[in-house]
């Protein structure tokens, strides 16, 4: 089962793109981040015309996320950290073929110091108690999205200017992430790549895709009861060299079956 995370970046503006990869990259399951569109506008039937159902939290303009699946019905959709009173819709999760699926758009922070940096630690923490409950209930869990944290100096282009005084990869993100590795979740693509300089987000300004100067924030993070059915994981670059691109490329991993 191939499982992606797609940070697309306005589904409005992104649609076309959409559906030309959901055709050539044909990913058994995807969760959406930033599609910036209300339910009542979600594209839900021109994705079943191509083969996915479709579950979906949006608002206008800003957030929104929502899970495609193919061949396999989402049961037991939640949308929202249960007990955390937050209006942005950035979480969404389901259960597909005997997978629990969580998809988040995690805050990005704005900067150290603001409210929105501060708002940003409490969401993570309140997502590390839930995922702790989902995986009493879900063992096979896997956890996808746009996390915007990069793990560590790898996954970044210039570890001297990204550093732990840096939005994005401060000390106190990193060290949240690791708490949810230290729940049993583990880092998809590292299970299969040690090496550093693959990213999957890259700014819109100075010609940061053709120079590579990039930061690998999207991930698939897998269960203990999943590590070893992790069989491929990567970044797919194709759609950010598009016209009209979203500034994130679609990180994947896959499972064996059974």
């Amino acid at each position: 089962m191939k499982i992606a995370s797609w940070n697309v970046n306005s589904l409005n503006a992104r649609l076309p793109h959409l559906e030309r990869w959901l055709r050539d990259f044909a990913p058994d399951v995807v969760g959406l981040q930033e599609t910036k569109l209300e339910d009542e506008r979600f594209p839900d039937a021109v994705l079943a015309g191509l083969g996915y159902r479709s579950v979906f939290s949006g608002q206008k303009t800003y957030n929104g996320v929502a899970l495609l699946a193919r061949d396999h019905a989402l049961e037991d959709v939640q949308a929202g950290i249960p007990g955390f009173d937050d209006p942005q819709k950035r979480v969404i999760a389901a259960t597909v073929g005997g997978l629990r699926i969580v998809n988040l758009y995690v805050v990005n922070g704005q900067d150290l110091g603001t409210e929105k940096y501060a708002y940003k630690l409490r969401w993570l923490e309140a997502v590390r108690g839930w995922l702790a409950q989902e995986l009493q209930t879900h063992p096979r869990l896997l956890v996808l999205g746009d996390f915007n944290i990069a793990p560590d100096a790898r996954d970044v282009h210039d570890p001297g200017l990204w550093n732990d005084t840096h939005i994005l990869t401060s000390s106190a993100e990193r060290a949240a992430l690791r708490g949810l590795f230290a729940l049993g979740l583990h880092d998809g693509f590292r299970l299969q790549h040690a090496e550093g300089g693959v990213f999957s987000w890259w700014d819109y300004r100075q010609a940061a895709f053709r120079r590579d100067l990039g930061l690998r924030i999207d991930l698939t993070l897998v269960s203990d009861a999943l590590r070893t059915k992790t069989v491929a994981a990567g970044i797919d670059r194709t759609p950010r060299t598009w016209e009209r691109p979203s500034d994130h490329a679609p990180a994947w991993v896959e499972l064996q079956p059974g």
